[in-house]
């Protein structure tokens, strides 16, 4: 396999400018998933590692070898797109063996990687179907099996579940960790869906405007984002932003006062923040329903939705124009327009400076 390095990449169109200065490395064996809302340069990042865009500026390493120019037939690099592109008039055998074909590999060493590959996969009874006959799921596993037959240095999957059912997409998400597992290979994953990032990834790289905004491992991310943008795009529901300004500050906690007045502690370093001004931040997951002696918001129920194992809730904070989304566990049977106590835990909340840069947690490990 490979390790991948992208050094200050950056792709104009015309004068546009999709993509700017992205740095990151992909260690060898490495899954690493690039997220981030459409529009944002992810795909533009993964086609240019595929030699399918031309890099305007800065430089592509593969095992230390400078690959801008390089055609992408001359990579060691094997994609599997959005759309599953297989040969309709060949059998699923056919399909996986394509690319060695055109190549002039021996017969039976086409044999040989085909079925390889389709054990690798479990579609060994699928060989002789035709892509009609497929299932999605059967389909996008041919379309994988097509890459591994070529036995390539890096794997790039370009949204690979975005046509296949929520149900399937979560089996396929297994699919894809265990394939992993048993490849050891170097894969660079591109999703919107910030789940599949959370779930697959050793590492993500968050995308925003053509701008990589955090690297980082899944749980990093979710329990010390670097700004405003990743602690909203990471985490469902997303985070909970509430305006408001610093009235104390150490370099052990932060206390914040909100438009409704209440004032909330965080477990944060607000010695570096330049104004007084800020946002905090409350994941729905860390907000409990019921008084505390502190951390406590009083808030007016709008809505409630029940999952089975959790309940969300939605809400007006007394005394604001301000709104909250909020999970707990079980069943919470409030009455739409009552008034209801929520607390938040010290340990548990963020504060973004007046620049969406977070300020540093203090001691927490969990959000």
């Amino acid at each position: 396999m490979a390790k991948v390095e992208l050094d200050r990449i950056t792709k104009q169109f015309g004068d546009t400018l999709a993509v700017r200065d992205v740095s990151f490395t992909v260690d060898d064996g490495e899954f690493v998933v690039l997220v981030g809302p459409s529009g944002c340069g992810k795909t533009t990042v993964l086609r240019m590692i595929a030699g399918l865009e031309e890099i305007t500026a800065g430089e592509l390493r593969i095992d230390g070898i400078r690959e801008n120019e390089l055609a992408p037939s001359a990579r060691s690099i094997a994609m599997v797109f959005q759309s599953y592109a297989l040969y309709p008039h060949m059998t699923v055998y056919k399909n996986l063996g394509f690319s060695l074909k055109i190549s002039g590999v021996p017969k039976a060493e086409i044999d040989t990687a085909v079925r390889r590959a389709a054990a690798v996969l479990q579609i060994e009874h699928l060989l002789q179907r035709f892509p009609s006959e497929l299932s999605g799921g059967q389909r996008q596993r041919v379309a994988i099996g097509r890459a591994i037959t070529r036995k390539p240095k890096v794997f790039l999957f370009d949204e690979p579940l975005s046509n296949v059912d929520a149900d399937l997409r979560v089996r396929m998400r297994v699919e894809f960790a265990r394939l992993h597992q048993e490849l050891a290979a170097t894969m660079i994953y591109v999703t919107h869906d910030q789940i599949e990032a959370m779930t697959l990834a050793d590492r993500i790289v968050v995308f925003s405007n053509g701008r990589v905004e955090q690297v980082g491992e899944p749980l990093e991310l979710y329990e010390r984002p670097a700004n405003q943008f990743v602690a909203g795009f990471i985490g469902s529901p997303r985070m909970n932003f509430l305006e408001g300004r610093l009235v104390e500050k150490s370099g052990k906690h932060a206390v914040v006062e909100l438009a409704c007045g209440a004032r909330i502690t965080a477990a944060v370093d607000a010695e570096q923040a330049a104004t007084s001004t800020v946002t905090l931040g409350v994941r729905p997951e860390s907000l409990e329903i019921g008084a505390s002696d502190a951390n406590t918001l009083p808030v007016v129920l709008r809505q409630t939705e029940h999952t089975g194992d959790a309940t969300l809730f939605y809400a007006d904070i007394q005394g604001s124009t301000d709104s909250l989304v909020g999970r707990v566990a079980g069943s919470f049977m409030g009455t739409r327009g009552s008034l209801v106590a929520v607390t938040v835990r010290e340990s548990a909340c963020h504060v973004f400076d007046q620049n969406g840069i977070a300020l540093r947690r203090v001691g927490a490990t969990r959000s």
